[in-house]
């Protein structure tokens, strides 16, 4: 790879997310930050508002035409759903050849685009430059089924819980720590976006009921499987180690994680197992950080891959 580093962009960079990959970018070896897009933010020093960064690159508030004309070679929106489209348009006018990832839902339903959970569709990359990151809990729900999707006898059913960065920066219940306070906010009990993904993505019906609590970072999903055979905890085990064997972002472990260990974390951990008397469910629990393995660091695994360096490249593992 030659020493000139690729320019990268970062539209909706206000949000937590924004700063994770500001952080990602700012540690890589083969990336700079070009510009960083934000209204709120117009005018001021990147590194007063991101620990992490150094320099004097400012946010300036971008519309799509001004992000396209700034003609990098990666651009990440990390924008709320249904707001991509323009900036996506305008960038295949002005530089087609530009490498797109794109945070919010989107593009996640979209056959042209590539969806980038590596652990599960590594082998479909065709080096596309139009890649749809998945979502927190659907990256969680479907790492925690992939592995026994064979084996069962009916939908899964998958119980969430996030910390309330989840929830975004635009003020709301779901992000309002007074409301929070010593609850538990359950919210789109069924139809769910990240239900609708999981179960596109496995090409199986998957049922998922999410919650908000009183934690900032980390999620833990909850998935119930009811199996059409009896099975040992030790197969389980042994089929959840083989499919993610020298996966560095997967951890399989043995006790059912906790939501506390993961926060700061870039990898998911998967564990807890539990079979009935009957061998005929198993109960599995994946905990990720949702602005991380999540988001930001899911995105820059993509990167890593569409501009042909190593997947960990800057992620530490």
């Amino acid at each position: 790879m030659s020493t000139t580093k690729q320019r990268i962009g970062i539209v909706g960079a206000r949000g937590h997310t924004g700063a994770e990959l500001i952080r990602l970018v700012a540690a890589h070896p083969a990336l700079e930050l070009a510009f960083v897009s934000s209204r709120e933010l117009d005018g001021q020093r990147v590194a007063d508002n991101v620990d992490g960064f150094t320099g004097e690159l400012r946010y300036a508030s971008l519309d799509a035409d001004a992000v396209a004309a700034q003609r990098a070679d990666v651009v990440v929106l990390a924008l709320p759903n249904g707001k991509a489209e323009p900036y996506v348009e305008a960038i295949d006018k002005a530089k087609p050849e530009t490498i797109i990832v794109d945070l919010s839902a989107d593009y996640r339903f979209n056959e042209k685009w590539y969806y980038g959970l590596p652990e599960l569709t590594r082998q479909l990359w065709r080096g596309e430059k139009r890649i749809s990151n998945p979502g927190c809990y659907a990256t969680a729900i479907q790492l925690s089924i992939a592995p026994l999707k064979d084996l069962l006898a009916a939908p899964p059913v998958s119980f969430g819980v996030s910390g309330y960065s989840g929830a975004g920066t635009t003020p709301s219940d779901k992000n309002n720590p007074e409301k929070l306070r010593d609850n538990l906010m359950p919210y789109s009990l069924t139809g769910h976006t990240h239900e609708k993904e999981a179960s596109r993505h496995l090409n199986l019906p998957v049922e998922f009921m999410p919650h908000v609590a009183p934690h900032f970072r980390g999620l833990t999903v909850t998935t119930n499987l009811y199996l059409a055979r009896p099975v040992k905890r030790e197969e389980i085990v042994q089929r959840f180690n083989g499919a993610y064997e020298g996966e560095k972002l997967v951890h399989v472990v043995d006790e059912a994680p906790w939501v506390s260990h993961i926060a700061h974390k870039h990898h998911v951990d998967i564990g807890g197992f539990a079979v009935s008397n009957d061998g005929k469910r198993v109960v599995v629990v994946a905990t990720l950080d949702n602005l991380l393995k999540g988001a930001a660091t899911q995105a820059m695994q993509n990167i890593n891959r569409a501009i042909g360096v190593d997947e960990y490249t800057a992620i530490p593992v």
